[in-house]
């Protein structure tokens, strides 16, 4: 009996905040990756907050750009932790939802964490993996943390 294993040059897009549902989702986008010969693109994206604006002295005090690199540096190496999958790590400027849904064009899954804040903090912030569910051109996996008490 031989075992049939799909063979894909594709790529599983994983969105990358630093959260533990983030993290989730980077082990399971790895091991969907491992089955089906993917590679792993590990995204993160960052933007000033609209509150900077105010404020612009401040600009030359923070890194937002570098603290997302090393974040997602750091989230990647202790997730992979010698795995064998190839991981390609990119940080983008812009909103999260934009940036993750237009690096999955043509992926075989876009696959984030998802924090559950609830209904009423979703309609009034937005929320990053309902964006997806709605503007992805590929399959969306949702990862909740399952949350001990």
């Amino acid at each position: 009996m031989s075992t049939l294993r799909p063979v894909n040059s594709g790529v599983v897009v994983v969105g990358v905040d630093g959260s533990q549902e983030s993290r989730d989702a980077l082990r399971w986008g790895l091991r969907f990756a491992r089955l089906t010969g993917a590679g792993v693109r590990a995204l993160t994206a960052w933007q000033y907050p609209a509150s900077y604006a105010w404020a612009p002295a401040i600009l030359d005090q923070v890194d937002p750009e570098g603290d997302a690199r090393r974040m997602l540096k750091q989230t990647v190496e202790e997730v992979l932790a010698g795995g064998d999958v190839v991981v390609h790590a990119e940080v983008v400027r812009g909103p999260a939802g934009i940036a993750l849904t237009q690096a999955a064009k043509g992926a075989e899954a876009l696959v984030i964490g998802s924090r559950g804040h609830g209904a009423l903090t979703g309609m009034l912030l937005g929320s990053v993996s309902e964006y997806c569910l709605h503007h992805a051109t590929c399959p969306v996996v949702i990862i909740r943390h399952a949350h001990t008490s």
